[in-house]
């Protein structure tokens, strides 16, 4: 993932010994190592000052000093000891779960669902709100008061330590320099809105694209981490695409880079609620799927995981209307991500979402043989294709992880609310 200190055009930072970069300074070190040391603890869970100090290439005095500072701040605790080889017990280090606190919204067209995490990123609480076809997006922020509201009531202690709010949002996310954010959600008939409109809460708000949300969930401890090329593919109601290269999310120019969604697979094609015609949404979002079932002569009620678990269903019980939909829904998908495989070599292709989730159930390997049939034999042998490690949570998680980075990159002692607040992930590289 991308923190402040990587290259980032939505940020006003250089890298360190770059051409018109500021040298780094005796505190920018020290502030890089001490990410470096809390970032490690987070990840490990459990970890001991030598075994901080070996990841992150720091002498074991630096680490002690380091891991001094962040047991003062609350944000991490020693935990027993364990037998040395010799000599004095070892000290077992991990976050302080109560040291801080953060929010994850996945944020949809139909409502809204909302996840606190302590330090350690377990989810502690969660809150759903919304559930009507089609919310205008003023429904849409009440529906995120409404969950934080319950959320505070519940857990207020939670609240003297939080660090802010991510959310996982249905549209692009553009970031200016000044760490200002705007919601385009044209799929959706939304006008442009700050990001930090959409709730009242005197709070950080921090947001980016559900795919990406996603995406820094599994970079972080799941199907992604440690993979340097990988596609993460999310597919729901709408259909949204994270590139991972090099290890670090795709933006482009502008952070609407992975819009898939809206790549047009037939000319004049099925009508998208975007305006446009055959884009990929208009053939694999949720309702595309349960609409050509519908044509076909099904009856089917609702149109969320039931509704597609029931077409799932009738394909393995043989009804040959069900048979030749998801036939073609195979195909489709094989065709839309074959092509993506032949432009970005990926190792590995990682599939989330709900209607996803559902299809890998039971059409994993078909849908795995369909892409390696539309690809180019060579980068068609040299990809996996996996589901999202999180689930159903992932969007929330990732969004967590943007207040999370956050309070990893800020200086030492400060918690501040801003109005403005940059745009941050948790740095895995």
């Amino acid at each position: 993932m991308k923190g402040s200190e990587q290259k980032n055009t939505r940020a006003a930072h250089s890298r360190p010994g770059t051409p018109g970069s500021a040298p780094a300074t005796v505190g920018d070190v020290r502030q890089r190592n001490r990410r470096h040391a809390l970032r490690s603890i987070i990840l490990s869970g459990q970890t001991t000052r030598a075994e901080i100090a070996l990841e992150c290439g720091l002498s074991v005095a630096s680490v002690t000093n380091l891991v001094s500072e962040l047991i003062n701040e609350g944000l991490v605790i020693e935990a027993g000891l364990i037998a040395s080889t010799g000599g004095r017990p070892i000290t077992l280090l991990t976050p302080n779960p109560s040291g801080a606190y953060m929010i994850g919204a996945d944020v949809g067209e139909r409502g809204v669902a909302v996840e606190l995490f302590d330090l350690s990123m377990t989810r502690i609480d969660r809150e759903f709100r919304g559930g009507t076809a089609g919310e205008p997006v003023e429904a849409i922020a009440r529906d995120l008061d409404e969950a934080l509201d319950a959320l505070q009531l519940r857990n207020p202690d939670a609240w003297e330590r939080m660090v802010g709010v991510g959310l996982g949002l249905p549209g692009i996310v553009e970031t200016d320099a000044d760490g200002r954010q705007v919601l385009h959600a044209q799929g959706l008939g939304w006008p442009p809105i700050p990001a930090h409109q959409l709730i009242s809460h005197d709070i950080p708000v921090f947001a980016e694209n559900g795919a990406k949300t996603l995406a820094m969930a599994e970079l972080w401890d799941g199907a992604a981490r440690g993979i340097d090329e990988a596609l993460v593919v999310l597919l729901g109601r709408g259909v949204g695409l994270a590139i991972v290269s090099g290890g670090e999310l795709a933006h482009g120019c502008r952070s609407s880079a992975g819009e898939w969604g809206h790549l047009k697979i037939a000319r004049n094609g099925r009508p998208c609620r975007c305006g446009g015609r055959g884009c990929v949404e208009a053939y694999l979002g949720a309702d595309a799927i349960l609409d050509t079932w519908r044509d076909e002569g099904a009856t089917v009620e609702g149109s969320g995981w039931r509704a597609i678990g029931e077409l799932l269903d009738a394909d393995r019980a043989g009804d040959p209307v069900a048979v030749a939909v998801v036939e073609e829904l195979v195909a489709t998908l094989g065709s839309a991500l074959g092509g993506l495989v032949n432009l970005t070599n990926p190792q590995r292709v990682i599939v989330g979402g709900w209607v996803g989730l559902r299809l890998m159930e039971t059409l994993g390997d078909r849908i795995f043989a369909a892409t390696q049939t539309e690809a180019l034999d060579r980068p068609g042998s040299q990809f996996e294709l996996v589901a999202c490690h999180f689930g159903g949570d992932t969007v929330a998680l990732g969004a967590a992880m943007m207040p999370l980075g956050a309070l990893m990159n800020e200086p030492r002692g400060t918690r501040t609310v801003r109005s403005a607040p940059e745009q941050s992930s948790l740095a895995l590289k």
